[in-house]
């Protein structure tokens, strides 16, 4: 999908010709003489529209207006949260129409941050997988044009960053998407590759010879039992001088989820598919950096593999060595996620980072804990964490942090090696956290458990994307100052995620 954002009043609007026409219309609208002004002004005095978030009007072939579908919709103040509602109520019928043309417009000068609210919905709502269909039937909508009554160069850029998360989110949808045969270790490598071509980007891919040399021990205990060879995806970006510490971000890549010899239950075992979200969430962030290309350096580290039950897979009670030297007792295979991310935190200190932040679908003690509003958060240093809230908040991509007490350590101890993996049922959530901080206490770290905000079930089954957009905003509060200059001019970008 393409998207543009152009200066446009409603008088200006009353001209445009797409397929389509939404009118967000918030409280304090002042009426122009323009034919969509004084439509708005007569169904306020009806009463047949109300400005209450989410409340919708359609009109058709209004005369004055050249758009032949018009939805005039209410946003209350027009917050954020107040556009996103309102846009979700009035983009499936949009969808339905098939229109590919779409404009949206706001009747009154937005809330800067509601410019990006208003591109994520409409992407979000007319994304459409189609990958692993025979007669696949995609997307209708081509264009998303955007129109404001000034655009300023905060306007402008806050609709660069939108447009290239939308980007970056829809990749991280793709692959989180896939069938594990068509999303294996080999071929998450090659779309890091792929990711990797543009300039200041580079990837490398290893092998389990690699691997072996490295000493992974713990994550090549998880990939025994899969006759897909391992893949472990090293990307950076050098958007700064070299001297700049970058951010590493830790994605769990475990392609499909059995459970191992500690196997899973067989209702909705398809869905862990998923598990290797953490692993399209880098990729998200990668397509967004090559579009944006801040002044930033950045690492994505993804161990990738599956986890099966084979006759060489792991058991219970086998005790592992981690490229940290730190032995492992592994009491449940189906807690693999901290077992491959723990040799990629130990990789990570050779990149002397600023800071380091894992990504992963990893407890389901956490999807009790916290649903599918919020990633759980967990961070060793304050300022980290801080910065992680408020990207979330900015993003509407939240988050909430969790404890990291040291009692919780205490679940862990084994009598057969330095640690075991799990520590039961109570704070399960804490306890994996507690886990992977024994392997990153040489820099500032943060852990984001997704499992219950990386994907939904049911009729609405599919990727959500985050947390690209929690990530993308964070990693940007890192630029320097005078990169954030911007052009007022209009500007289009293109899609190749559809």
């Amino acid at each position: 999908m393409n998207f543009e954002i152009t200066p446009l009043t409603l008088a200006g609007a009353c001209q445009d010709k797409s397929d389509a026409l939404i009118v967000l219309v918030s409280e304090g609208f002042l009426a122009g003489k323009d034919a969509l002004s004084l439509l708005i002004a007569h169904a306020l005095e009806a009463k047949d529209l109300e400005l209450k978030a989410g409340k919708i009007l359609a009109a058709y072939r209004v005369p004055g207006i050249h758009s032949p579908k018009i939805w005039l919709v209410g946003c209350a103040q027009g917050t954020p949260v107040q556009v996103k509602t309102t846009l979700s109520a009035v983009m499936p019928a949009i969808k339905s129409a098939q229109s590919k043309k779409l404009t949206v417009v706001f009747a009154s000068a937005p809330q800067t941050p509601a410019v990006q609210a208003a591109i994520l919905t409409v992407a979000e709502a007319s994304y459409v997988y189609t990958t692993t269909q025979s007669k696949p039937v995609g997307r209708s909508l081509s264009l998303l044009k955007l129109g404001v009554p000034n655009l300023s160069p905060v306007v402008q850029k806050t609709f660069d960053i939108a447009t290239a998360m939308a980007m970056g989110i829809e990749v991280a949808k793709e692959w989180a998407n896939r069938p594990a045969n068509h999303a294996t270790p080999t071929l998450l490598g090659e779309a890091a590759k792929a990711l990797s071509k543009a300039a200041k980007f580079s990837c490398e891919v290893l092998g389990p010879k690699e691997v072996d040399k490295l000493g992974m021990g713990s994550f090549m205990s998880v990939a025994k039992g899969s006759r897909e060879p391992l893949r472990f995806i090293v990307m950076k970006y050098q958007g700064a001088a070299k001297t700049q510490a970058p951010v590493v971000l830790v994605g769990k890549g475990i392609t499909f989820d059995t459970g191992g010899i500690s196997i899973k239950p067989a209702a909705e075992m398809d869905e862990m598919k998923f598990d290797m979200s953490g692993a399209a969430s880098v990729l998200g962030v990668f397509k967004s950096l090559s579009l944006l290309k801040p002044a930033i350096n950045v690492v994505g580290l993804i161990p990738a593999c599956e986890n099966m039950p084979d006759g060489l897979a792991v058991k219970p009670g086998d005790v592992v060595t981690s490229m940290s030297g730190q032995t492992i007792e592994i009491l449940n295979t189906d807690a693999e996620g901290r077992l491959v991310l723990c040799d990629a935190l130990t990789y990570a200190e050779r990149f002397k980072p600023k800071a380091v932040i894992d990504i992963a679908t990893l407890t389901g003690a956490c999807v009790v804990a916290l649903g599918a509003v919020r990633s759980g958060l967990f961070a060793t240093d304050d300022g980290l964490a801080h910065a992680l809230e408020k990207a979330g908040d900015q993003a509407m991509d939240l988050c909430w942090r969790m404890p990291l007490d040291e009692d919780y350590a205490d679940a862990l101890k084994s009598n057969f090696a330095d640690v075991a993996n799990v520590g039961g049922r109570a704070g399960g959530a804490v306890t994996a956290a507690k886990f992977l901080q024994r392997f990153a206490k040489a820099f500032a770290w943060a852990h984001l458990d997704i499992a219950g905000t990386a994907w939904k079930g049911g009729a609405a089954k599919g990727a959500t994307g985050r947390p690209v957009g929690l990530l993308m905003h964070y990693l940007l509060s890192h630029e320097s100052a005078h990169q954030n200059e911007v052009s007022p001019s209009s500007r289009k970008v293109k899609s190749d995620a559809d």
